[in-house]
C-alpha cells in the first residue's frame, strides 16, 4: 500500500481523493463509522460546499458528494473498521468484524477529526439523568434516527455549533428556552428567525435530576444562582482533536490547539506520517478541512517520490490575545506557508505581529474583527526570513487604538 488515509471525513476523503487522482498508487481510507463523511452527515441544514464546490448542499449530500469524489477517483474505502494503535513506524493496526489485522504503507495521513468535551469532561456535578447531549449526538438521534426529543431545552454555548443545536432541538419538537456562556456574549451575527435568550457571563454550576434531568442551575458573574427548569440540556463547541492515535504514536502535541505539530506542508513529528484536517485544531468548516486534505496530498505525493523529512523545524509560539496558530512549526525558506489563528477573546481592531528573537518579520492589520467562534487565515512572504537558527517565531494579536488605515 502506498498511502493509508485513517478517517473518512472531509479532510480524509478530499486527500484521498487528490491523492488517487493524482497517480499516488494504492491510496486507501479506513473508517470506524459504519458510512463514510465524517461530521457533515448528521448536520441536516444548507451550507455545505458553497465555498470550495460553488453549489450549495444540505450535510448529508455534502458527505456523499465527498465520498463518492474519493471512490471515483480511485481510493479504496473501507468503513467498519477501527484503527487502535501502531504496530510499527508506518503500520496500524486495526479492527473490524472481520477480526484484527495490520496495514503497512508508505505513507499514513491522520484525519480523524475532532469532538466536543462531554459534561464529565467539563466537570459539570450532579446525577447522570437522561436528556444530556453534546450537539453531535443531538444531531445523529435526530438527525439520523429520526427520534424526537420534546419539552424544554438549555443550550450551553452561544456560538455557531450552539445556534445549530437552536435548529436541531427544534425539529426534534423541544423549545430552546436560552443560550448560556461563560463570556460577554457572541460576535454579532444574523439574528435567529425565532430569537432565544443569550445569557452571557453565566456558568453551569449543576445539573438536577435522576432518572430524568429536570433542571440546570446556574451562577451569573455578581454570584446570583437561579435554576432553569428544562428537560434536555446541549453541552455545545469546545472542541477537542481527536489526537489518540497521534499520542500512541509519541507525536508531540501542542498545548494551544490540542492536536498534533505539523508544518505547513502537515507533516509531523515521524517520518511519513502527516495529519490534517480538525485532529489538527478542533472545530472548523467542513471547507477548511476539505481544503486542507486537498494541499496536503501534494506534499504526500513528493514525500513518496524523494523521501525527505525536514530535518530542522522552528516552532510557532501563540502571544497576546491569540490562542493558537495551526500549522505550529515552521521549516526555514518554506514558501506558501498558510496558518490559521484563533484568538481567544474578540478583538475589534486587530493587528498580527510575527517576530523572531526580537526581529519583526511581518506586521499586518486584519480587514475584520477576530473572535473565539472562527479562524483567521494568515499568509504572506515573511515565512521565508525565518533563522533556522533563531528562537520560536512568536505571533502576536493585539488590538490597535488605530482606526485608520496604517
Amino acid at each position: 500500500m502506498d498511502v493509508l488515509v485513517v478517517g473518512a471525513g472531509p479532510a480524509g476523503l478530499a486527500a484521498a481523493a487528490a491523492l488517487a487522482a493524482s497517480g499516488a498508487g494504492a491510496v486507501e481510507v479506513l473508517e470506524r463509522e459504519r458510512e463514510a463523511g465524517g461530521v457533515p452527515r448528521h448536520c441536516d441544514r444548507g451550507g455545505f460546499g458553497t465555498r470550495e464546490l460553488w453549489r450549495p448542499m444540505t450535510g448529508p449530500d455534502y458527505a456523499r458528494h465527498r465520498t463518492r469524489a474519493a471512490v471515483r477517483a480511485g481510493a479504496a474505502l473501507r468503513t467498519g473498521v477501527m484503527v487502535t494503535g501502531w504496530a510499527g513506524p508506518l503500520t496500524v493496526e486495526a479492527t473490524s468484524r472481520a477480526g484484527p489485522e495490520e496495514v503497512t504503507a508508505r505513507a499514513v495521513v491522520l484525519a480523524t477529526g475532532a469532538r466536543e468535551r462531554p459534561r464529565s469532561a467539563r466537570l459539570v456535578p450532579g446525577d447522570r439523568p437522561e436528556g444530556v447531549w453534546t450537539t453531535g449526538e443531538l444531531q445523529q438521534v435526530v438527525h439520523l434516527h429520526g427520534r424526537r426529543v420534546g419539552g424544554r431545552a438549555l443550550i450551553v454555548g452561544a456560538g455557531p455549533v450552539a445556534r445549530a443545536a437552536v435548529g436541531t432541538l427544534r425539529k426534534a419538537g423541544a423549545e430552546p428556552v436560552a443560550l448560556v456562556t461563560d463570556g460577554p456574549g457572541p460576535a454579532p451575527r444574523p439574528a435567529l428567525r425565532r430569537a432565544v435568550p443569550v445569557l452571557t457571563d453565566t456558568v453551569v454550576t449543576e445539573l438536577i435530576g435522576r432518572g430524568r434531568l429536570t433542571g440546570v442551575a446556574l451562577r451569573r458573574a455578581d454570584g446570583r444562582v437561579t435554576v432553569v427548569r428544562c428537560d434536555s440540556v446541549v453541552f455545545t463547541g469546545d472542541f477537542v482533536p481527536e489526537h489518540e492515535l497521534v499520542r500512541s504514536a509519541g507525536i508531540a502535541l501542542d498545548p494551544g490547539t490540542r492536536g498534533p505539530s505539523v508544518d505547513a506542508c502537515f507533516r509531523t513529528a515521524r517520518p511519513g506520517v502527516f495529519a490534517v484536517g480538525n485532529v489538527l485544531h478542533g472545530a472548523e468548516p467542513a471547507a477548511t478541512a476539505a481544503s486542507e486534505g486537498g494541499r496536503a496530498a501534494e506534499r504526500v505525493r513528493r514525500y513518496l517520490a524523494d523521501g525527505r523529512w525536514p530535518a530542522v523545524r522552528v516552532p510557532v509560539v501563540a502571544d497576546g490575545a491569540l490562542r493558537w496558530t495551526a500549522p505550529n512549526l515552521l521549516v526555514p525558506r518554506d514558501s506558501g506557508v498558510r496558518l490559521l489563528l484563533r484568538a481567544g477573546r474578540r478583538v475589534v481592531r486587530p493587528v498580527v505581529t510575527v517576530s523572531q528573537d526580537g526581529r519583526t518579520l511581518y506586521r499586518v492589520r486584519l480587514p475584520r474583527p477576530a473572535d473565539p467562534e472562527r479562524s483567521v487565515p494568515l499568509t504572506g512572504p515573511w515565512a521565508g526570513g525565518v533563522d533556522g537558527a533563531g528562537g520560536p517565531v512568536r505571533i502576536r494579536l493585539d488590538e490597535t487604538r488605530d482606526a485608520g488605515r496604517w
